[in-house]
């Protein structure tokens, strides 16, 4: 089954909701459990990828070290291997009421190279996130939960950078030192499970994270694959989610005593224009249009678009 989302969050996110479950989670011993395994592809085709005139955010020189070479972020939202496995995706069980222990760890999220990363994480209602700064320059932290509503601020912070750092516009220096981490709770309100940070100065910087109530979920691996262990046997409601591509898809299973079973996604590959953020070439946002020289260089990664 799949569960179209419409995109009505801007600067160009999505906007995902999924019915949270009715039931607090309880641990039991879980005998003769089974095991979900599977894989999350998507179909044929490129989608276009979000793009952001690097001229137009602080930092150009050094944020550009990761660029098209040409003045121009490219957002790498999707991953995907030989076989078209879809790294990033997470997939949960919605309406487990019983199972194995859940020792949640909360998530620490790096702004490196002018990335959040992990791009696509877990979260969970009144726990915390870390994050931390590994770069030399700046960032801002704007936190949103989503829904069908609109989105809604959960915090808004500065991020600063470690003191020891040199910052300077023209360095080509990689080292990476830890700022002061910043600790914050994830507090969502009813029936909201989707969580998304930006950097308020990087556009392009992003972190997805789905909140979870048991531990039943797994971020697939750059194969796209999952597997869930220990489920007591019975019937659930298996999703599968990704934040760029605007569905969530969701299959109902049988569990028995002992067995594997697989189950496979297959998500529709995005189609037409993404985001007001796309590359184009335009004179009038070229490197020219700063009035100076400059030079963007890929040093760390040539991105194609």
């Amino acid at each position: 089954m799949k569960t179209t989302i419409p995109a009505i969050f801007v600067p160009a996110l999505l906007i995902l909701m999924c019915a949270s479950t009715a039931w607090s989670y309880q641990e039991i011993e879980v005998k003769d459990g089974g095991t979900i395994t599977g894989q999350v592809r998507m179909t044929e085709g490129k989608p276009i990828p979000k793009g952001f005139n690097l001229i137009t955010f602080p930092d150009p020189v050094y944020c550009g070290r990761i660029s098209t070479g040409t003045g121009w972020r490219i957002l790498e939202e999707f991953n995907l291997s030989a076989d078209r496995g879809l790294k990033d995706t997470v997939v949960v069980l919605i309406d487990v009421a019983k199972g194995k222990p859940f020792k949640f760890v909360p998530p620490t999220i790096e702004a490196r190279d002018c990335r959040f990363l992990p791009f696509v994480s877990v979260v969970k209602d009144r726990a915390e996130v870390r994050v931390v700064n590994m770069d030399p320059v700046f960032h801002d932290i704007q936190a949103y939960e989503t829904s069908e509503l609109g989105p809604r601020v959960l915090f808004n912070t500065p991020l600063p950078m470690n003191p020891l750092h040199v910052r300077d516009a023209g360095s080509e220096s990689h080292e990476h030192l830890a700022g002061q981490p910043m600790t914050e709770i994830v507090k969502l309100t009813k029936n909201r499970r989707f969580f998304v940070m930006q950097c308020g100065f990087h556009a392009y910087m992003e972190s997805w994270g789905l909140a979870v109530d048991n531990p039943y979920y797994m971020v697939t691996d750059s194969d796209g694959q999952f597997s869930l262990s220990d489920v007591p046997a019975g019937e659930y409601t298996l999703i599968a989610w990704h934040p760029g591509v605007g569905t969530v898809l969701e299959k109902k299973i049988s569990v028995s005593a002992k067995q594997t079973h697989q189950v496979d996604f297959t998500f529709e590959s995005p189609k037409g224009r993404r985001s007001v953020h796309q590359i184009a070439e335009n004179t009038h946002y070229g490197l020219e249009a700063l009035g100076k020289p400059i030079e963007i260089r890929p040093t760390l990664q040539l991105q194609t678009p």
